[in-house]
């Protein structure tokens, strides 16, 4: 009988990496408890995707009690073009020209065929998702893939509950809920000075769609943002299912991953150091320093004198930057304390038991990884919603320093500050005291995704709604 089909839900994931891990995460929790899962993405790094991971377009693979599949939708060509003269804005434009039509096709060719599309999940940048979703009468949810603080700024700013920074008032500091941001720490798409306003508008036409999706998933926890998840309570149905990495499943799906890059080996090397003894320092997939400030940690690593590894990724190709040179002699000096690498398995290199420090620049999934493995944090935000992540992880969560400004303010970080500031997050008083503020965050994590805690009720009461529309979904058809 068709109606004992696995429930279809497809996935549409903006092409980022930031975007793509918790919603890939999601995925395979859902195939775990027995859905059959469509993840899919603009064939712009699909590409990547399939080199660096062992994934292949259409291909199913059985997880835990469901079935995941990866699908990858022409992109248009918008790979195709000169990088250095296309926009955010053309890539974006061409990514909903061809999205929009590839959503509607697998929902037509999936009702055909018995097995309909019961509701569909995406995540910001692509709110026209949930557009489709409605023109075919399928519901859909979104999955917030920043904190449930940004949300509340963003959430904020679009129904102008409290004024902003704006172009006649610059440094106007924001009050959310129960704390002050300064105009540099509210996400700075927002912001007047932000070269990336293009961002800023995109995010904002999801809050215009906030009425279609019946429900708002968040990649945090209750404990960490009870007074945000709170506050948006009143005006959204908001669930916190986070951390999404640590919900737990029957099957191990750690080899299914959606990295852009193949992982370096570096495990082995953290496996030959001592206990809480290594920096780990990244930047994630998009944010290039300019090469001034990457001097400058060289430096300020050498004279530290700490263990470290470092994932220097090159620039990414559309910001035109030619490839990072490390100071003379920066390699050999360092060969027995630290490691450079292109890209890592984050996951595993932030809970092994040699990382003592992590130097992130705050975007969600790195704070959140970074908090819920217990990991003590420098901050070195560059723009978006990682001025204001690095805000909380220092002030609101105690587990981190600040080192680094948002890009905006144009400041670069010396070598003595480096040098101080890692010496501070590794030994002494303030290392200890972030060490314990951190392991209690770690405790609640793992709380909140084991049986009964808040994001395990969560989810259980989305699978439950899935379910239930999915039913409705069969019968329909």
């Amino acid at each position: 009988m068709e109606s004992e089909a696995p429930i279809h839900v497809l996935m549409v994931s903006y092409p980022g990496q930031g975007h793509i891990n918790p919603l890939l995460r999601l995925a395979k929790f859902l195939a775990d408890k027995g859905f059959f899962v469509t993840f899919s993405t603009a064939d712009a790094v699909g590409k990547l995707m399939r080199t660096a991971n062992d994934i292949s377009h259409k291909s199913v693979t059985p997880v835990g009690d469901g079935f995941l599949k990866f699908e990858f939708f022409d992109d248009g060509g918008v790979t195709s073009s000169d990088d250095s003269k296309r926009t955010l804005s053309d890539f974006n434009a061409q990514v909903e020209r061809s999205g929009r039509q590839y959503v509607s096709q697998v929902i037509k060719e999936h009702a055909e065929t018995n097995h309909p599309v019961s509701c569909i999940i995406n995540n910001p940048f692509v709110p026209w998702v949930c557009d489709v979703a409605a023109d075919h009468g399928i519901p859909s949810a979104m999955l917030w893939v920043q904190s449930a603080a940004s949300f509340t700024a963003y959430y904020s700013y679009f129904h102008k509950l409290v004024p902003f920074p704006s172009q006649a008032d610059p440094y106007h500091d924001v009050k959310l809920a129960s704390v002050v941001l300064k105009y540099n720490e509210v996400p700075d798409f927002l912001h007047p000075f932000s070269p990336y306003q293009t961002l800023g508008t995109v995010i904002l036409e999801q809050f215009k769609n906030l009425s279609k999706p019946f429900c708002v998933l968040v990649d945090s926890f209750e404990e960490l943002e009870s007074d945000y998840i709170n506050y948006l309570s009143e005006f959204v149905n908001i669930r916190p299912i986070g951390p999404l990495f640590k919900s737990p499943t029957a099957t191990d799906t750690s080899e299914i991953r959606g990295d852009f890059l193949k992982s370096d080996d570096c495990i082995e090397w953290l496996n030959s150091r001592a206990a809480a003894s290594v920096v780990y320092i990244s930047f994630g997939s998009i944010v290039c320093p300019p090469q001034e400030q990457v001097t400058e940690i060289a430096h300020g690593l050498l004279e530290s004198e700490v263990s470290f590894l470092w994932v220097l990724k090159p620039p990414t190709k559309v910001f035109g930057l030619p490839p990072y040179v490390l100071p003379d002699g920066f390699l050999e000096e360092t060969r027995e304390k630290g490691k450079v690498v292109q890209w890592s398995p984050q996951e595993e290199v932030l809970g092994h038991g040699s990382v003592a420090c992590f130097v992130t620049h705050c975007g969600w999934n790195s704070s959140m990884e970074g908090v819920t493995l217990g990991v003590p944090m420098l901050t070195f935000p560059a723009w978006g919603d990682q001025v204001t992540n690095a805000k909380f992880l220092v002030d609101v969560y105690g587990v981190a320093i600040k080192l680094g400004y948002g890009q905006t303010e144009k400041k670069i970080v010396s070598r003595e500050e480096v040098k101080k500031r890692l010496l501070e997050a590794t030994v002494g008083p303030k290392a200890e005291e972030l060490k314990k503020n951190a392991l209690r965050w770690k405790m609640a994590a793992e709380a909140a995704v084991a049986a009964n805690g808040s994001s395990a009720k969560n989810l259980d009461a989305f699978l439950k709604d899935i379910k239930k529309r999915g039913a409705v979904r069969v019968k329909e058809i």
